[in-house]
Formats: C-alpha cells, sequence, structure tokens
C-alpha cells in the first residue's frame, strides 16, 4: 500500500489512511515488538490526530498493550518521553510538513530507535495486509492507558544544552504548529523570542509548516527585516518541530548545511576528536569545519533512520541533515529543534561578532542545490548510467545512498545522484568550487540524467 513509506506512514485521512487502518497498524506494531508492556504514543494538533490516536490505543490496549498518553506533543518530545519512560517503543501521530490533508506515523522500538522501511515498516504493512477476523481476538486483561505530561521535563531536559554567555533575542514561526511545544524549553532562559503563528491549529491557515520551502520564510524574514538589530537570528519549525530552518539578523536564509557545520566546531570545543556526521548532499565545508575543528567528520546517506543508526555505531554526538533535521546525542540520538536553537544561540552569544558574519566563511563553493528530474524509464537505470560514465576517470565513485561521484582534489567538484523513495524522480545535489564549474557540470548531469 502506499501509505507505508521508508521513514514513516503516511497517507490523505479518510482515503487510504483510515481509522480502521490504524486499529489494524496498532495491533500489527504490536505483533512485531513481541508482546510489549507499554507503548508511548503522542499526536500532534490535527483534527483527525485525535481519532487516529483513539484507534491505535484501542489496536494496542486489544493487544494486552498499556498506552502512555502524552498528549499533544512535537516529534522530539516523543523521543525523549521514549527514552525517560522507559516504555517498550512510542508512536508519534503526525504528518510532519505535509498539508493539512495528511497524516501518519512514525514508530520506534525502545531507547527511540526508529522502525523504517528497512528495518520493519514492510514487515507491518505484510502484517496489515494479511489480517482477517480471525486475527482480532481481544487480550485478557486489555491494556490501559495513562495520562503523562511530559512537557515541563522535556523543557529543563533541553534547558541543560544552554550554555548562553549573554542574554539573546530571537524571532520564531511556529507555522501554528508543535514548534509551540519546543519553545517551552525557551522560558526562564537568557533566550527569548517574539513569536509568530503562536496558537494551535491543525489546519495551517497562515502558510505550510515546511521550512525547506523558501516561500514560507517569508513572514519570518519580513518580521526580522523590519526591525534590525532586534533579533539575533529566526527560526522556524516544521509541523512536528522535528526540523528547523534558520535565518540571520538580516533576514537571510542560512543553509541547514552551514548550521550542522557551525553546531559541530561548537560541540567539538568539549568534545575533542568525536564524531559528527553530515548527510552526503551537504556541502564540503561540513567536512572540512569538522576536521579542522578536531572532530571525526563522518558522511552518512539521507534519511533519519539511518543516520541514527550510523551515529549510534561510531557513538557520534551530532549529526545534521540538509533537511533541517539535527540530531543529538543528549537527546537520546534523535532530533530536537530547541536544541538546536540554544546550540546557534550558544554560538552567538559568546561571539562579538553577528550571525552572519559568522556564516560569511562558510560560503565559499558554489551549490546547485537539490534539482528533481521527472524520468520516464527506470531511475536506477539512471544511476547505472551516471556510475558508468564517470567510473572510469573519477576519483572516486561510491554507492551509500545513489551514486555519489567525487572529483574534489583534482578537478574541484563532487556530484551525488539519487533515487527518490516515493516518486519517479532523479535527485542531482552537485558542488564545485566555482559558479562556472558548477553550472557547467551542473547542466552536463542534468544532460545525462534526462537522456
Amino acid at each position: 500500500m502506499g501509505i507505508f513509506k521508508a521513514y514513516d506512514i503516511r497517507g490523505i485521512y479518510g482515503q487510504e489512511l483510515t481509522d480502521d487502518m490504524f486499529y489494524k497498524i496498532a495491533r500489527a506494531y504490536a505483533r512485531f515488538l513481541g508482546s510489549p508492556k507499554k507503548i508511548v504514543v503522542a499526536r500532534d494538533i490535527r483534527p483527525h490526530s485525535e481519532p487516529l490516536f483513539a484507534a491505535f490505543a484501542r489496536g494496542l490496549n486489544d493487544m494486552g498493550v498499556d498506552v502512555i498518553d502524552i498528549g499533544h506533543a512535537s516529534t522530539p518530545m516523543s523521543y525523549f518521553a521514549n527514552g525517560t519512560l522507559h516504555p517498550d517503543g512510542s508512536v508519534m501521530i503526525t504528518a510532519s510538513h505535509n498539508t493539512k490533508e495528511w497524516n501518519g506515523c512514525k514508530l520506534c522500538r525502545a531507547n527511540a530507535v526508529p522502525i523504517s522501511g528497512a528495518n520493519g515498516i514492510k514487515d507491518i504493512e505484510r502484517m496489515v495486509m494479511e489480517m482477517d477476523g480471525s486475527d482480532m481476538s481481544v487480550a485478557s486483561p486489555r491494556g490501559t492507558i495513562t495520562k503523562v505530561d511530559v512537557l515541563a521535563d522535556y523543557a529543563r531536559h533541553v534547558r541543560t544544552f544552554e550554555h548562553m554567555a549573554k542574554p539573546l533575542h530571537v524571532a520564531c514561526d511556529f507555522a501554528n504548529g508543535m514548534g509551540i511545544c519546543e519553545a517551552a524549553a525557551f522560558k526562564g532562559s537568557p533566550l527569548t523570542y517574539d513569536g509568530l503563528f503562536e496558537e494551535f491549529d491543525g489546519a495551517f491557515p497562515n502558510h505550510d509548516a515546511n521550512p525547506l520551502k523558501t516561500e514560507t520564510l517569508k513572514d519570518l524574514q519580513a518580521l526580522v527585516r523590519a526591525n534590525p538589530g532586534k533579533y539575533a537570528f529566526g527560526v522556524a519549525f516544521d509541523g512536528d518541530a522535528d526540523r528547523a530552518g534558520f535565518i540571520d539578523e538580516k533576514g537571510e536564509i542560512i543553509p541547514m548545511d552551514f548550521i550542522t557545520a557551525l553546531i559541530s566546531e561548537d560541540l567539538l570545543q568539549s568534545n575533542p576528536g568525536a564524531a559528527c556526521f553530515y548527510d552526503l548532499r551537504s556541502s564540503k565545508v561540513a567536512d572540512e569545519t569538522i576536521a579542522a575543528a578536531g572532530g571525526k567528520p563522518m558522511m552518512s546517506r539521507v534519511g533519519h533512520s539511518f543516520i541514527k543508526a550510523q551515529m549510534r555505531e561510531n557513538d557520534a554526538i551530532f549529526a545534521g541533515e540538509l533537511s533541517g533535521h539535527y540530531y543529538f546525542k543528549a537527546n537520546f540520538t534523535a532530533e530536537s529543534s530547541s536544541m538546536a536553537t540554544f546550540a546557534l544561540a550558544n554560538i552567538v552569544s559568546r561571539s562579538d561578532k553577528p550571525l552572519s558574519e559568522l556564516i560569511a566563511p562558510l560560503r565559499k563553493y558554489s551549490q546547485s542545490g537539490e534539482i528533481n528530474s521527472r524520468v520516464a524509464g527506470d531511475p536506477a537505470e539512471v544511476l547505472a548510467r551516471v556510475k558508468a560514465t564517470y567510473a572510469p576517470t573519477a576519483e572516486r565513485v561510491f554507492e551509500l545512498d545513489g551514486v555519489s561521484v567525487d572529483n574534489w582534489s583534482r578537478d574541484g567538484w563532487w556530484c551525488n545522484v539519487r533515487m527518490s523513495n516515493t516518486e519517479p524522480l532523479v535527485r542531482l545535489n552537485l558542488e564545485a568550487k566555482t559558479p562556472d564549474l558548477m553550472a557547467a557540470k551542473r547542466d552536463e548531469l542534468l544532460a545525462l540524467i534526462r537522456a
């Protein structure tokens, strides 16, 4: 079915995603975990998150599983609850940055270890598809539902990450979503803020809750630019607040891989030699900055489940993804957008330079951004064509995620070509040492991809 994705379960509510389907998913999830005793269940503010919660909780209860209901929460809060309440797993009911028609869930094992298409979602899908009336027995005794409020504990946990040298004032765009919960951590700290769209509304009436779309940042940029000197920077949260986008004090958008570089550099001061991950689409400045700070730069494939697994395997302290996910060992190797905000505030508060000047040295290479091409044939054949073209002469060709060609040391450029998980799209990311070289190689790759 189309709702079982690479990293989560997601679909349009009332069509392929229904309360009955969620009930079956809950039963399959419990069966997949193997006799769990208690599961944390959280939800975002979308109106249909309530009936979906009721269906999922009923499914778990009918399997004899107790539900720890933490209510409306950000996805980072659900990871925190998983890590601190010691359940056998957790479920976050959300469609993240998708528009109001969508909903779904993110599933974890104990210790906030994600379940993805590669390690469980496909098994759960198979169990759901095989269910019939004979599978619907009710355990005796049924499970219970216990409400637990973790917001105050989560806020205290995040505030332990604050080490600001002086107070700062920032601008926040909550997009009417779960970033409002994340901001609880700022209260009582030296980080104060003015908020846009700070009222919960699962219809997202002001703009999409997706900071990857630059048009959604216009209101935040306008606020910062209308008040020169007032804000140290701006932060925009996505719908479930596991991602954040940042702008500087002038209202300029900061590439998310530059945020990865800055935060890594700062954390390495107190964790010398530690590993920090960046996803393979990130600028070379991420690798260079981590290495120069004495850390161990490590490249990851795209996707939170893969990054979290690699972080655990390498005892990494931090990872950043080009999509605005920032992962902290300090938050159970999971995202925390409020921790990322504090991390940036720590850096700016200790500098005599504004954020724009801290970012400026990182703007030294030319990037294509992610360019999508819809292909008529098999996307895998496109990747094979790219590999065959460059493998004989490239410094290095590797297949961590799609096909990457690295000619940086010799010719001053690299690229990654990968398939979409959900559409017949091929995605190109390319970087070069000069704008002219970037443009030439971009056009060369696109001609090859679209041939």
